[in-house]
């Protein structure tokens, strides 16, 4: 009997995910590498099984291949190896928020790589969001008034961390021309273009709409298991549903600066004397 060398590819969910076999990462050739991207650019997000001997040179390589790669401002690094951060259950690792990676960057990670080497018996699944199809759903009057839109994501940690972007709320994905709707819970403050009780409405709307299970995917992880994902068109979730420990070693590949349309108003000015009173953790700034 004999095994067939062409990998195997698995759809993981109808809105998004493939999961694919017979690649060993630690000697990918351009074949291979060709063929991953394109099943990252038609599914969003590719789990690449059964890698649990890849070393942390052939992960740095691999992520090298779709370009620079990020050493990250303030999280935890893997010894001798600055490029891979430590994602520890332990230490801060637990993110149960649907956000996009770093979208407070002028230029956002492109893609992000997370290796799993370490599980608890259950749980720990992460989910991903399709935001292509999200946008897609919205209605043509909605999708007309976002496309004339930005929006202002922000992270603050302390003292220690302070970063700020504009982004369009409707990106333009550079490879494939598709639109995908471009707002997440964790990073992102309000749309400047609108009043800040506006702009939490319409927001608090989007997130929700964008979290329907009809646009993810959900995925049990195994040891070994290597998730990449297109951080310009997904969403992602670590479900923090287990008591085990669970740890992953991930690279962030440096990105490109989003492009839309060019938005269609000026910034709104408040009025004199116009208080805000912020119903959102997120909304970090007052007019």
């Amino acid at each position: 009997m004999t095994t067939s060398l062409v990998p195997q590819v698995r759809l993981v969910a109808g809105a998004l995910g493939a999961e694919v076999h017979g690649i060993d990462l630690n000697t990918l050739t351009d074949e291979g590498f060709a063929h991953l991207h394109r099943l990252l650019l038609a599914h969003q997000v590719v789990f690449v099984a059964g890698q649990t001997a890849l070393t942390p040179q052939a992960h740095i390589a691999f992520g090298r291949r779709f370009g620079e790669v990020e050493l990250h401002p303030y999280l935890p690094r893997l010894a001798g190896h600055p490029e891979i951060v430590l994602i520890d259950s332990e230490d801060g690792g637990k993110v149960d928020v649907w956000h996009t990676d770093m979208t407070f960057h002028q230029s956002p990670p492109i893609a992000s790589i997370l290796h799993l080497v370490q599980l608890p018996e259950t749980g720990g699944d992460t989910m991903w969001t399709n935001q292509c199809k999200v946008y897609e759903a919205l209605s043509a009057p909605m999708r007309d008034l976002l496309d004339g839109l930005t929006a202002i994501h922000v992270i603050r940690i302390g003292t220690e961390f302070t970063s700020r972007a504009e982004h369009p709320v409707v990106r333009v994905h550079p490879e494939t021309g598709r639109r995908s709707l471009y707002v997440n819970r964790l990073f992102t403050s309000h749309i400047p273009q609108l009043s800040r009780n506006e702009s939490d409405a319409l927001l608090e709307y989007l997130f929700a709409f964008s979290e329907g299970p009809q646009f993810t995917c959900r995925y049990r992880w195994r040891v070994g298991d290597v998730a990449i994902w297109d951080n310009r068109v997904t969403q992602h979730y670590a479900i923090n549903d287990y008591a085990g420990v669970r740890r992953g070693q991930r690279i962030t590949v440096l990105g490109d600066h989003p492009t839309g349309d060019a938005p269609r108003w000026e910034h709104y000015v408040a009025a004199p004397g116009q208080r805000y009173w912020p119903d959102r953790v997120n909304a970090v700034e007052s007019y």
